[in-house]
């Protein structure tokens, strides 16, 4: 086939471009993140020499566990072009009335079902919001801003708004056991909690669907377009109750987490936190328009909002400026992606 000129040039700047630093970077937006990470951490230990010490990094990891669940399943369903906004309410309608089924009538049950629970009670809500999606063909953020306040409002006004302070012994010792254990400096003693082994685990579950399953195929081609997807051969509405049951599955196991975690189940935690895990997932390379994202761009999102939200306040900055600096790299991020995105279809 013969080429233009221009066409030439264009062809020889696409080839430079794979080998350069700035196609790398185009390519794997992810490696932002990771630079923004590594200096900010570079940063605040050169300010604060504390920030090294394992008990302040045991804190972000542990801090981590619940945002990164939440963060993997909202990038699913960025991946497929959509967005979701109720996992809180979920997670707070699962984790409280799974707490309270147990502790008035199962105090005994065993610590895996009681996660086996959460699990489904969360797939579950998360599929009725994929159902209204498909069913109602409406923009997923209006679907799911509707039952985040019908999730909340069955929780408080039919299931309870009473702390639960008294937990069964079985989910006291789940978020007790220890994954490493020592004493620090001052002689308090460090736990590293063995259930930040789920986020790794949620995280390999959540990369492999998307990157060896014929659904991740699908997901990603919806991501792209959904008429073409559905012209390809793939059933939509089996997508939309996989999308949002899995992100449902696992908002339910970060909220029973969260309660084992914190020793209490409170109905009004977790309410505020969505901003923080979309901009987690949005500053890990993954588009709002769908199509495109990576597990691993999703967890250094998760850890970069975390250690921001985390150690303002060891440099001497307010915590009243958290909002303000992640807003300042989501708008930096989007600046990015849109530069990136008018350079490949140049």
């Amino acid at each position: 086939m013969t080429l233009f000129p221009i066409e030439k040039a264009r062809a020889a700047e696409r080839d430079d471009d794979r080998v350069s630093l700035g196609g790398f970077i185009r390519k794997h937006p992810e490696t932002v993140t990771a630079v923004l990470l590594v200096v900010i951490c570079v940063v605040v230990a050169i300010l604060n020499p504390d920030f090294l010490q394992p008990s302040s990094l045991i804190d972000i990891g542990r801090a981590s566990v619940v945002t990164g669940l939440f963060a993997l399943g909202v990038f699913v369903i960025l991946a497929a072009g959509g967005i979701d906004v109720s996992f809180t309410a979920i997670a707070a309608l699962t984790m409280y009335s799974i707490t309270l089924l147990t502790t008035r009538y199962a105090p005994g049950l065993p610590m895996i079902l009681v996660l086996v629970m959460a699990v489904g009670g969360g797939m579950l809500l998360g599929m009725f919001n994929g159902l209204l999606v498909y069913t109602f063909s409406v923009p997923a953020m209006i679907v799911t801003i509707g039952t985040q306040y019908l999730f909340r409002g069955i929780l408080l006004a039919f299931v309870g708004t009473v702390w639960i302070m008294a937990l069964p012994e079985q989910m006291l010792a789940f978020g007790r056991a220890p994954m490493l254990q020592f004493a620090n400096s001052n002689g308090a003693v460090v736990t590293l909690p063995l259930y930040v082994l789920v986020l790794p685990a949620a995280a390999v579950l959540t990369w492999w669907i998307l990157n060896r399953t014929l659904m991740g195929r699908a997901i990603f081609a919806m991501g792209g377009s959904a008429r073409v997807a559905e012209r390809l051969g793939y059933n939509l509405r089996t997508i939309h109750l996989f999308l949002f049951g899995f992100a449902g599955a696992l908002a339910g196991l970060a909220g029973i987490i969260h309660v084992c975690s914190n020793r209490l189940a409170n109905p009004f935690d977790l309410v505020g936190t969505e901003i923080n895990v979309i901009a987690a997932v949005v500053l890990g390379g993954a588009r709002i328009t769908g199509g495109t994202g990576t597990v691993i761009g999703t967890l250094l999102g998760v850890l970069l909002v975390t250690v921001i939200n985390n150690v303002l306040v060891m440099v001497g900055i307010p915590s009243t400026w958290q909002r303000f600096v992640v807003g300042a790299f989501i708008l930096l991020a989007a600046a990015f992606f849109v530069v990136r995105q008018r350079r490949n279809r140049s």
